[in-house]
């Protein structure tokens, strides 16, 4: 109830006040205000007392892309005049935050998962234990495993070990950019390490990475790395002692229990209802599991008693000083190796199951199956954005210049980087157009380096350049009315029966004296 109505019912001031909880003077105030028709007085806004600096640290907040903070910017504004308490100016520099973010913010949208398509895998470390996460992005099924590094044997390892758990291999395996899998960065283009690429076409998988400092284009493993560390971890180290090194190493000191303690608690919150999707992950990924790729396929072996070889880190075995290729999931386990006339047989020593056949080569050599290894690396769909000086002179060439920085990338060539200043240094030796034709050149032919460039540019204009065969020409041919060859025998000149009168009787003996003779007639009519 306001102060004019409580008046008007109980007539006085202080009946008034004690109804409303002010004073009888406030009702006073207020009714000779209404009585004389007058308006409620509007206070004049007054300016807040950080107002003569808001221009400094608007121009300090866009100068470092709203990173600045207000502890570090207060003795600038103390300098330049402001008196106002520390809380006040940490809202001025959130207000100016907030503006240039609201200008200059990158506008995003929820990721749509399609089944079958993405594995999204990323590590996290605390007290010195490091852990290897993986989501399947549409059933949201999750791996968390424990390891004592995060070097690229340890993470291929992990990660052939949630492919066999999995059943299948998904279309792509996003990462962030982690050192051990990654071969170096050309033009934002990230150049996958040899023994991740080899890893990748043995599974036949696509490896993708996300862009530089951008946890949220992977945010689905990210929030699985901080649920496992927090679920799961640190209530293993605090078990053994707390959260610190000296507990950490004891989790290390017994890595089968912990990754067994790991299996248990990812078939618990596989078995859980998802809050994201309202749904189980591991029924998801029972309808999932029909649209991964199946894993390398094995065949039964047969043969006389092997002889029992170790698969080293290349996915091979070495017999009379020559290798042989075997899947990647064997490495560091023993196989048995078979020799029957000129082929290779590479088989389990205890179920017999074949793992690889191979043709006997010499000393020296390689044997590779491709069913091992896979096709060729899909080319990557991140867009070509040049940083230093060398990436732009050499991008400024157009679509020929980024043909070949993206099939140098999915080719494995960590030298491009360094390369680019001696590519640039060609073009301008040789000139843009035929510095332009090699680099067409080269991509077709796949060739990487700049000693490759070098040669075309050598050779000249002179080599001939392949093309493939284009459509066949197919032309309609005019319809024509069929013939008997009799119907293009001449007549004879004297005669002038009919041919039934000219036919021979049944039976009748030919005389070659009568073919002769009516050959000449026939001779002699044409002549004349």
């Amino acid at each position: 109830m306001n102060i004019i109505s409580a008046y008007q019912q109980v007539g006085t001031y202080r009946g008034a006040a004690a109804i409303c909880g002010t004073t009888h003077k406030t009702v006073k105030r207020v009714i000779d205000r209404e009585e004389g028709g007058g308006s409620r007085p509007v206070r004049e806004p007054r300016p807040s007392n950080f107002e003569r600096v808001r221009d400094l640290v608007g121009q300090a907040v866009k100068s470092t892309s709203a990173r600045i903070s207000a502890k570090r910017l207060l003795p600038k504004a103390r300098a330049a005049g402001y008196t106002g308490s520390d809380r006040n100016f940490r809202r001025l520099v959130a207000q100016e935050k907030q503006a240039w973010r609201r200008d200059h913010g990158r506008d995003r949208r929820p990721a749509v998962w399609s089944p079958g398509e993405h594995l999204v895998i990323d590590w996290g470390v605390l007290a010195g234990v490091h852990v290897f996460c993986a989501v399947l992005a549409w059933s949201r099924w999750r791996f968390v495993r424990v390891a004592a590094d995060e070097k690229a044997a340890t993470t291929l390892a992990m990660l052939a070990e949630c492919l066999e758990i999995l059943g299948g291999v998904p279309k792509v395996v996003l990462a962030d950019r982690m050192g051990c899998i990654k071969g170096g960065v050309v033009a934002n283009r990230v150049v996958p390490s040899p023994d991740y690429v080899r890893f990748a076409t043995h599974y036949r998988f696509r490896p993708d990475f996300c862009e530089a400092a951008d946890p949220e284009s992977k945010g689905i493993v990210e929030a699985l790395v901080g649920y496992g560390k927090d679920d799961f971890l640190t209530p293993l180290l605090l078990e053994v002692g707390g959260l610190n090194p000296t507990a950490g190493a004891a989790v290390l000191s017994d890595l089968p229990g912990a990754n067994e303690r790991a299996a248990a608690w990812c078939d618990e919150v596989n078995a859980a209802m998802h809050s994201e999707v309202a749904a189980v992950p591991q029924e998801r990924l029972a309808t999932e599991r029909d649209l991964l790729t199946d894993l390398p396929s094995l065949r039964p072996s047969i043969g006389p008693a092997p002889t029992l070889r170790k698969v080293d880190k290349l996915g091979t075995i070495r017999l009379g000083s020559a290798r042989y290729s075997v899947p990647n999931t064997l490495i560091a386990t023993s196989v048995a190796v078979q020799v029957s006339g000129s082929s290779v047989l590479i088989f389990d020593p205890g179920s017999g199951v074949v793992h690889a056949e191979h043709a006997l080569v010499g000393p020296g050599e390689a044997s590779i199956v491709d069913e091992h290894y896979g096709g060729p690396r899909p080319a990557p769909r991140r867009a070509i954005r040049p940083k230093t000086a060398a990436e732009k002179t050499f991008c400024s060439l157009g679509p020929a210049a980024e043909a070949f920085i993206a099939g140098a990338a999915a080719a494995g060539h960590t030298r491009l980087g360094p390369e680019l200043a001696e590519l640039n240094t060609l073009a301008a030796a040789h000139g843009e157009p035929a510095f332009v034709a090699a680099l067409e050149r080269a991509v077709a032919f796949s060739r990487w380096k700049a000693a490759d460039v070098r040669s075309i540019l050598a050779a000249g204009a002179g080599t001939p350049h392949p093309r493939t065969a284009g459509q066949a020409l197919v032309i309609d041919l005019p319809v024509v009315t069929a013939r008997a060859l009799a119907e293009y025998t001449p007549p004879g000149p004297t005669s002038s029966a009919t041919p039934a009168a000219r036919a021979k009787p049944v039976g009748a003996t030919a005389n070659p004296l009568d073919e002769t003779l009516d050959g000449s007639r026939r001779a002699t009519a044409v002549m004349s």
